[in-house]
């Protein structure tokens, strides 16, 4: 089993879904979170991951926490020597997913409310990884900004999930495939 397969096992979809809606965790699909957001496709949130190639002590931002599965799946992969953020600008899903991480005991990750207007968390930048599970209308370059030198994102943009990385003040980015998620807001 590898890393992220790992990451899968120790994170269970279940875990971070609203009880009415645990028992469709094994759906391969978008499921529905309180305030009009979504919990993402398994096969998607897989395919993010890969692409961000998460490793142990790593700093990473995870913009769109949503119910807290992608922030402890990322904290999985960073293990207890690293340091995961999750901002979320719903303040119930802020509740839900802060409840929903807690009880994987990983407290290295934490969600915090994102500020209106301000993408990410740029007062505690930079970050070796950031993975954005929201489609922006182009690459934000707030968020590229507080990528580490040698740093990693992954984001949806205009439907297409990008690979942004980072080397100085160059960014190379690479398109793999089309995808649907909530807007980046």
């Amino acid at each position: 089993m590898d890393r992220v397969q790992a990451a899968f096992r120790a994170s269970p979809r279940a875990w971070f879904l609203p009880v009415s809606q645990r028992w469709r965790a094994s759906y391969d699909g978008p499921l529905p979170l309180p305030a009009g957001q979504t919990n993402s496709q398994p096969r998607t949130v897989e395919a993010m991951l890969r692409l961000l190639d998460v490793q142990p002590g790593q700093r990473v931002l995870d913009v769109g926490a949503g119910s807290g599965w992608t922030t402890a799946l990322l904290a999985h992969l960073t293990g207890p020597t690293g340091e995961v953020v999750g901002v979320e600008l719903e303040p119930e899903l802020v509740t839900l997913g802060t409840r929903h991480l807690a009880a994987t005991g990983r407290r290295w990750a934490s969600i915090r409310q994102a500020e209106p207007g301000v993408l990410g968390a740029p007062a505690l930048a930079p970050y070796d990884r950031i993975l954005v599970s929201a489609d922006a209308t182009h690459l934000p370059r707030q968020l590229c900004d507080q990528l580490a030198d040698g740093g990693r994102m992954v984001l949806p943009v205009g439907g297409v999930m990008h690979l942004v990385e980072r080397a100085g003040e160059e960014f190379a980015v690479s398109r793999h495939g089309t995808y649907r998620f909530v807007p980046l807001r």
